[in-house]
């Protein structure tokens, strides 16, 4: 069935009505991360790395989805609102996998999140220590968008810029990645299809919406259950 404008038109308010809230939730939130890993039992860690602009609070549904079903979720507060180069995000993650000793590690990571995973995949001493990496709505190729920002830490994820570049030629991990996205993503308009991973195009229109779909959340769930 053919995509009409006015439905992407529809897709994209709810789209930033869903993020404005989310981001607004999260500048309020005074809580500490401390609760996520409380309780953790016996099934394994899973760490959490937000998009651009985003801090960890911004996914906390999503955290506390996770938790509930009794695995311990890990944020890397020092990311702040991820506007660093990808090289850097992943070092700060790298240390909080060694500080913590870390291991069959489960990454569930938003947009620019996936990126930063993927690269800490790649490293030899992060790689070892993570199972696999769900990616939902990340640019693995990109956005076509990011050239009309004109903000750093934006125009990094251009499809030509050199770090989108080095990062896709690296497909030795790909095979341990989950990339999921919708059917209209208004920030990644090519979509988030990674070459050997797998795979997953949902009915779902958005870049931030996707993030509170039960479509998602099954495929998280099913991702972590044999871990059980």
């Amino acid at each position: 069935m053919r995509r009409t404008l006015l439905r992407r038109a529809g897709v994209l308010a709810l789209d930033w009505l869903y993020a404005g809230r989310h981001q607004l939730r999260a500048a309020f939130d005074r809580s500490t991360p401390d609760g996520l890993v409380a309780g953790e039992g016996h099934r394994a860690p899973v760490v959490l790395i937000p998009g651009i602009f985003e801090t960890w609070r911004f996914l906390r549904p999503l955290a506390q989805h996770i938790h509930a079903s009794g695995h311990p979720v890990h944020v890397v507060t020092a990311l702040e609102d991820n506007r660093i180069s990808v090289p850097q995000a992943a070092a700060l993650v790298q240390r909080h996998l060694d500080d913590h000793d870390l291991t069959d590690v489960v990454i569930v990571a938003h947009s620019k999140g996936g990126l930063i995973a993927k690269y800490l995949m790649g490293m030899p001493d992060s790689g070892p220590r993570i199972r696999t990496t769900v990616a939902v709505a990340t640019p693995f190729g990109g956005s076509s968008l990011a050239r009309f920002i004109p903000v750093s830490s934006v125009r990094a994820l251009m499809p030509s810029s050199p770090g989108v570049l080095r990062l896709a030629l690296n497909r030795a991990v790909n095979a341990q990645i989950v990339s999921v996205w919708g059917w209209f993503d208004p920030h990644v308009p090519a979509g988030s299809r990674l070459e050997g991973a797998r795979n997953i195009e949902l009915d779902v229109g958005g870049h931030f919406r996707i993030l509170a779909r039960p479509e998602l959340l099954a495929i998280v769930d099913e991702v972590l259950a044999p871990a059980d």
